[in-house]
């Protein structure tokens, strides 16, 4: 209470993050609308996605977190939306499940500091290295992946694949940048940071989007599409052609510069408190 009322006397605008706010009653929300004070909410993921939702958009393969009940989805943002008119999103997969629910919602990507990221394009290798790093397995997708990876090498053929999990983020970031190919996820239908993070290292990057969404995206995205039924020949296939691996990591990496760079997305949010 007393940093609230702190924050009240220093700041203009208030920006929530993953639909919390001060308190887990919320009762600070009325107490900043007396105050006069500009709120805007950030959704990043499963605090808005909707199972029913999901797969009312021919999406099978959704998966979402137990915690987070539609009932608790609902209940969260029907009293975030009394008192607050604008809510972002980082892709159209989540402006879905909310599109309805305020007023004015707004996507705005990734936030990259390209300037952390050093490109290390993937050159023709005879054992390439395909690497994943999943938060949550289930909700990855991770199974298919590594069913995957077993077929492929019981077959024969020739990679490395390494499995990031429990690791430090500096030893994330070290492994994405010695990859020749990323797979982020398999299941959510749309790209996520890992997949930003790739780019920015000029990296390959194989992750399910959605069929009706792909066109919601800029058209210089150079993410291959896979989803769990079809993984196993899109890596095959990749693998199979190390002249495109530099390819589609420079197109990564402009991509990233053009649309996810922290210069260009922090304009964005601007806007948007311009607005509020």
């Amino acid at each position: 209470m007393k940093f609230l009322q702190d924050s009240i006397q220093q700041y203009d605008i208030f920006h929530f993050h993953f639909g919390e706010t001060f308190f887990p009653d919320k009762r600070d929300l009325s107490i900043l609308k007396d105050a006069g004070k500009k709120m805007v909410v950030h959704h990043h993921g499963s605090d808005i996605r909707l199972l029913s939702v999901a797969r009312s958009f021919n999406n099978p393969y959704v998966r979402v977190k137990p915690e987070w009940t539609e009932e608790k989805i609902y209940n969260n943002v029907s009293t975030l939306s009394k008192y607050i008119d604008h809510a972002i999103v980082q892709d159209h997969e989540l402006d879905g499940y909310i599109s309805n629910l305020y007023k004015h919602t707004h996507v705005i990507p990734h936030t990259i500091d390209t300037n952390n990221f050093t490109p290390q394009y993937p050159t023709s290798n005879k054992s390439p290295l395909v690497v994943h790093a999943p938060t949550l397995r289930d909700l990855k997708g991770t199974e298919y992946i590594l069913n995957a990876v077993n077929e492929l090498k019981r077959s024969g053929m020739s990679f490395q694949f390494k499995l990031i999990e429990g690791m430090s983020h500096d030893e994330t970031m070290k492994l994405l940048s010695k990859a020749d190919i990323i797979i982020d996820q398999l299941r959510i239908g749309a790209c996520g940071f890992i997949s930003s993070e790739a780019m920015a290292f000029g990296k390959p990057v194989i992750c399910y989007i959605r069929e009706d969404l792909e066109t919601k995206y800029p058209p210089d995205l150079p993410v291959i599409n896979a989803n769990p039924s079809n993984i196993t020949n899109v890596l095959k296939n990749l693998i199979e052609k190390p002249q495109l691996w530099k390819e589609l990591g420079e197109k990564g990496r402009q991509y990233v510069e053009t649309h996810h760079d922290s210069q260009i997305v922090a304009g964005r949010y601007i806007d948007v408190y311009k607005k509020l």
